[in-house]
């Protein structure tokens, strides 16, 4: 004798919802609706032929272990986020040059740095200049020239 499950007993709304658990979404509902789909599984199992133990487990260790990695790459998302919004910070003050999007090259020391969505923007001799653009970083402002610690021309 074999038990089937009855049509309708299970929501048809519960797999759209299944998959990586976000920061988006929230984890416990995750959880809840696997531990529902086990139980489902495991009331509706054959008697006669009953599933083993050790595969539920597995399926939750598998679970936990993936909740898990999706909270590490989150938290690592978020340090890098951290890391590029403080170089680009740093940049203040520091004379960049960079590519335009007509292929042009400027430079300029940065003013300013604001962060946006996209990522962070400087803004360089009154231009707005995606930090992805900067292609060179020096020591101090454009308008500064610092000459080499030791010309052989002065040392004569």
């Amino acid at each position: 004798m074999t038990v089937t499950p009855v049509e309708g007993t299970v929501p048809t709304t519960a797999a759209p919802t299944l998959g990586l658990p976000s920061a988006a979404s929230g984890t416990s509902e995750d959880k809840e609706m696997f531990l529902q789909l086990l139980v489902a599984q495991m009331r509706y199992q054959d008697p006669m032929n009953p599933t083993d133990s050790s595969e539920f487990l597995a399926q939750s260790a598998q679970f936990t272990a993936l909740e898990k990695m999706q909270q590490v790459a989150d938290q690592t998302l978020q340090l890098v986020n951290l890391q590029v919004a403080f170089g680009a910070s740093s940049l203040v003050g520091r004379s960049v040059t960079f590519g335009r999007e007509d292929g042009s090259v400027g430079s300029g020391a940065v003013e300013s740095v604001r962060f946006e969505s996209t990522g962070p923007v400087l803004l360089v001799a009154g231009e707005d200049v995606s930090l992805a653009a900067v292609q060179t970083v020096a020591q101090g402002s454009a308008d500064t020239v610092t000459p080499p610690a030791s010309d052989p021309a002065t040392n004569g």
